[in-house]
């Protein structure tokens, strides 16, 4: 049998209060749930892992439930056609953040979280779906429900590895998922003697042992001056509290593990559904009837859900219908999804201090086929050139520094340059971090963070992708720092390359990927080897960005920002003491301005041209923010609405003048009112 999707509405609404967004007109949400039922025999579902083990209802399916959430144009003959499928970030909605500015908001409903109303200008519909099975419900989460592996009638058993970094002080407990969003697995057994506690302040550092008698599965607090704990099979307490930035690792026996890898499935039957189908499989009419082609977009987590979604061919449906016809992923360095797996941990993925052995990077990392620098392996992320998608890939300096984003177009056994398939553009955000203005700043971090937007060269991007998938309309060629002209380097010869701005410190090395040992069932879809081991002597080879004479990027796309710089921007930011000092802090930027003028500048020992050596007055500055802009839209990497913003925010923020402090570069967010021109290809 086919799979079988039916949908349900529970609410619909009006959004925006009836806003009308140009020709597109007002939209509508509704939100309710979809149910699948799907074969477990069918070989468009064979390598979800432990998918034999899951219930099955009377007719032989496998049934499971996901939150259904749909952004669309009441008159959809006045849409552009297009569905994009946001998919969700740890259940947070992102399409509406990265593209229109908007607010974080998990139940958009006003003007406010419409943004500039980019999208539903251009006229999309939009779509989220829950994906990831191990997210709690709240705060609009969208969450799925996801059948249990069972044998002989009972979960299945077996060993797990936690992870807890506390980023305050006075943290007494916390959930053994590390999250209190996410499903913990529970303990078996609350003896500790029988599990393994270790702690360290830096990823590298040996594993200190953690007496058993130092702390408990338990939640704890102090009540009127005393500590009161409570036994919890899916809580950790230590003695004193954590100690913050410090690394504590925890190996124990569990039971219970949800078929994780139908999350991916569901987002293909769905999406298909939606877009080929009249009906939904109780004979309901299709709500996205006429949808001319699908778009799925995603950051960060989300990007490597894209990414693992065309790597295991989802992009195909059971008919072998395309499902897709171009991705857009968004800061997912050189990694892809690892949740197809018993006992997964869906959220985890590695970064220099955190969270470094979970195995969500790993080869091929490129889009191309390339050999694999450990094994005999010629593989890449696209692989099915009759079902895989275009691909619009953007990622930032921290991906490379944290996120091992040169793997993703360098050859891992050499670190030469590769060329990327015909069908895949990267663009590289030249001194940008992960989520842009969007993410906020560490307070572990002892640098001003990086608060530059991303917003306007990926609303660019993805008017690109579109004239790409609906008139056929090539994008520019792909845009990476590359060895062949010098723009990537090794983390040495970048870091020599920064200028030595006093009180500013630089990374001691990028986060570090060397092959690990997950055990002999790990292509399974199981790790056994708690905690891995790097294999001796096995270290995939990571490059850097080189930087200009401020320390800001080269080989990338240059934002006006960069262009016209009035400080440095980096992708990566350092913990402060007390926080495991030195280590990279997480996904954040930062940012050091200028010397106002050439005698502070020389006062302190900066070597970067001061703001008033660069510009000598405020109209110089708006103009070099214009020329920056124009060179862009010149280039199809920036609208004109955003130029504008751009030479508008240059206007409103004078750089020289000593009685301001320098503040960000604010980009208005408000909604264009006047009619916008019909969208190409609208419908």
């Amino acid at each position: 049998m086919n799979t079988r999707v039916r949908l349900s509405t529970e609410r619909q609404v009006s959004f925006a209060e009836g806003f009308p967004f140009g020709d597109t007109g007002p939209y509508e949400r509704s939100t309710g749930s979809a149910f699948f039922e799907l074969d477990p025999g069918d070989p468009a579902n064979a390598n979800v892992v432990d998918l034999q083990l899951a219930p099955r209802n009377a007719d032989g399916a496998v049934e499971f439930r996901v939150d259904l959430d749909i952004l669309k144009p009441v008159d959809l003959a006045r849409g552009n056609g297009r569905l994009l499928y946001d998919v969700n970030n740890r259940g947070n909605k992102t399409a509406l953040r990265a593209f229109n500015d908007s607010p974080p908001d998990n139940d958009p409903l006003t003007l406010t979280s419409a943004g500039n109303g980019f999208l539903m200008r251009q006229g999309y519909t939009v779509v989220w779906s829950a994906w990831q099975g191990d997210l709690l419900p709240g705060d609009g989460l969208l969450t799925a429900d996801l059948p249990e592996a069972l044998e002989d009638g009972q979960p299945v058993r077996g060993r797990v590895r936690q992870e807890f970094i506390a980023e305050q002080e006075g943290v007494l407990w916390m959930p053994l998922s590390g999250a209190p969003s996410i499903r913990s697995y529970p303990a078996l057994d609350l003896d500790t003697s029988h599990a393994t506690m270790t702690v360290r302040e830096h990823e590298r550092d040996p594993r200190v042992p953690v007496p058993p008698g130092a702390w408990a599965f338990a939640e704890a607090e102090m009540v009127d001056g005393a500590l009161q704990v409570r036994p919890s099979a899916t809580a950790c307490h230590v003695q004193g509290g954590f100690k913050p930035g410090w690394i504590y690792e925890l190996v124990y026996e569990t039971a219970g593990s949800r078929v994780m890898g139908l999350g991916l499935v569901g987002i293909r039957d769905l999406v298909s559904m939606l877009l080929h189908d009249d009906a939904d499989a109780a004979g309901s009419p299709n709500p996205l009837a006429g949808h001319q082609r699908a778009y799925m977009y995603g950051q960060s987590l989300s990007s490597r859900v894209i990414r693992q979604f065309i790597y295991d061919g989802y992009n195909a449906d059971p008919e072998g219908r395309r499902v897709f016809d171009a991705v857009y992923p968004h800061v997912s360095g050189g990694g892809r999804l690892f949740a197809n797996a018993r006992f997964a941990q869906v959220g985890r993925y590695p970064r220099q201090h955190e969270e470094h052995q979970w195995p969500s990077e790993r080869y091929p990392f490129a889009y191309s086929a390339v050999p694999d620098a450990f094994s005999d392996k010629v593989d890449g992320v696209l692989k099915r050139p009759e079902s895989d998608p275009l691909v619009v890939h953007t990622h930032t300096n921290t991906e490379y520094w944290n996120r091992h984003a040169s793997l993703g177009h360098t050859d891992p056994r050499t670190g030469d340059d590769i060329e990327f398939p015909d069908t895949v553009r990267v663009y590289f955000l030249a001194s940008a971090q992960h989520m842009g203005a969007n993410l906020a700043p560490e307070d572990v971090s002892q640098q001003r963070p990086n608060v530059m937007s991303n917003g306007p060269l990926m609303r660019a991007c993805l008017a690109l992708m579109d004239r790409w998938a609906t008139e056929g309309a090539p994008p520019p060629p792909s845009i990476v720092p590359r060895r062949t002209d010098g723009t990537l380097v090794t983390p040495g010869e970048a870091l020599e390359a920064f200028p030595k701005v006093p009180g500013f410190a630089l990374p001691v090395s990028p986060s570090r990927l060397p092959l690990y040992d997950y055990g002999p069932a790990f292509e399974q879809g199981m790790v056994t080897e708690l905690p891995p081991q790097p294999v001796p002597g096995k270290e995939y080879t990571v490059q850097m960005p080189q930087v200009d004479e401020d320390g800001n990027d080269l080989g990338g796309l240059r934002s006006p920002e960069i262009a016209a710089p009035v400080g440095t921007h980096t992708g990566w930011s350092l913990r402060r003491a007390g926080f495991a000092e030195g280590d990279l802090a997480s996904l954040t930027g930062s940012f050091v301005p200028f010397a106002l003028t050439r005698a502070e500048r020389e006062a302190s020992g900066d070597p970067r041209l001061s703001i008033e050596e660069r510009y000598g007055s405020h109209d110089a500055y708006v103009a070099r923010m214009a020329d920056a802009a124009r060179e862009l839209v010149t280039a199809g990497f920036l609208l004109e609405e955003d130029a504008a913003r751009y030479v508008e925010a240059a206007k409103a923020r004078n750089p020289l003048d000593p009685s301001i402090p320098l503040a960000p570069l604010v980009l208005s967010k408000d909604v264009p009112v006047v009619r916008q021109a019909s969208p190409a290809g609208a419908s």
